[in-house]
C-alpha cells in the first residue's frame, strides 16, 4: 500500500508541475512541516475543500494540491506541499523544501513532543534561504482544548522570538483556518513579494521554471537515496518505483 500511495504522489507532483509550466499567474511555494499526526493533511484539506475527516491517513513523502486563489484581486496559485512526518521517510524532506515560499510548521496543542520538535524541523532546513521565506506556526486541534498541554503563551512565544506568524486552529471544525491564510499569509505574501496589483512584471516570484529537465536535474536525491536504501529492501523498491515514474 505504501509504494502505491508513494508513486501516486510522486507521480501527480511530476504531473501537475509540468502543467504549470504554462501559466501565467504567480506562483508560490508552500510547504507544511511537522510531527506524523499533527493534522498536516487535515489543514490542507480543510483550506481546499473545507472538508474534514476522521480517518487517518498516513502521508508517504508527498502530497501535491494547488489552489487558485486571489489577493486584492491579485490571482496568484499555490503550490501546497504535504510532507511526511515519519522520522523513518525525513530523509525525503530536502527533496521537497527547494525554494519554498512559505512553511508552515505544525504542531498538535494536545502533544507536547509535537511542539518541542518544532526548533528539529526548522534546523534541518539547512537548504532553504530561511530570510527569503514566510514562516508560520500553526498549533491544530483547538477542537480538544479539554486535552490541551501545550498553551497559546508557548506557541506565541516560540513564533515571536523567530519572527514567524502564529495561528491556532481547528482542521476539524475549521476554526481558525480561513483568518491563517486569509488575514496572517495573504497579507504577507504581497509584503514580502512584493505583490503590486495590476502589474506582474514586477512580482518576485521564486519557482519560475517548472520544466522536466530542471525538475529532474534539482532534486539531487539519486546518492542520498540510494545511501539512504542500502539496508532497506522496501526503501529500496520506493526508490526503483520512483525513478521509474519520472523517467
Amino acid at each position: 500500500m505504501y509504494k502505491k500511495i508513494f508513486i501516486f504522489g510522486i507521480f501527480s507532483l511530476f504531473v501537475n508541475i509540468n502543467f504549470l509550466a504554462s501559466e501565467e499567474i504567480p506562483i508560490y511555494k508552500l510547504i507544511f512541516l511537522g510531527d506524523e499526526q499533527v493534522g498536516k493533511s487535515c489543514i490542507l484539506n480543510r483550506f481546499l475543500n473545507d472538508t474534514f475527516t476522521e480517518e487517518y491517513q498516513v502521508t508517504i513523502g508527498l502530497d501535491f494540491k494547488s489552489k487558485d486563489v486571489q489577493i486584492d484581486n491579485q490571482d496568484i496559485k499555490l503550490l501546497l506541499y504535504d510532507t511526511t512526518g515519519q522520522e523513518k521517510l525525513k530523509f525525503l524532506i530536502p527533496m521537497y523544501t527547494r525554494d519554498p515560499n512559505i512553511i508552515l510548521l505544525v504542531y498538535d496543542v494536545t502533544s507536547k513532543d509535537s511542539f518541542l520538535h518544532l526548533p528539529d524541523w526548522f534546523k534541518d532546513l539547512t537548504n532553504v534561504k530561511k530570510e527569503e521565506v514566510i514562516f508560520a506556526v500553526v498549533g491544530n486541534k483547538t477542537d480538544l482544548n479539554d486535552r490541551r498541554v501545550v498553551n497559546s503563551e508557548d506557541g506565541k512565544n516560540y513564533a515571536k522570538e523567530n519572527g514567524f506568524i502564529f495561528a491556532e486552529v481547528s482542521a476539524k471544525s475549521g476554526e481558525g483556518i480561513n483568518d491563517l491564510f486569509e488575514k496572517q499569509i495573504f497579507p504577507k505574501i504581497k509584503e514580502k513579494f512584493n505583490l503590486d496589483v495590476g502589474n506582474i512584471e514586477n512580482l518576485d516570484i521564486k519557482n519560475k521554471e517548472f520544466n522536466e529537465n530542471n525538475y529532474t536535474e534539482n532534486l539531487d536525491i539519486n546518492d542520498k537515496i540510494e545511501e539512504k536504501t542500502k539496508k532497506s529492501s522496501c526503501a529500496s523498491c520506493l526508490r526503483e518505483c520512483f525513478f521509474c515514474c519520472l523517467n
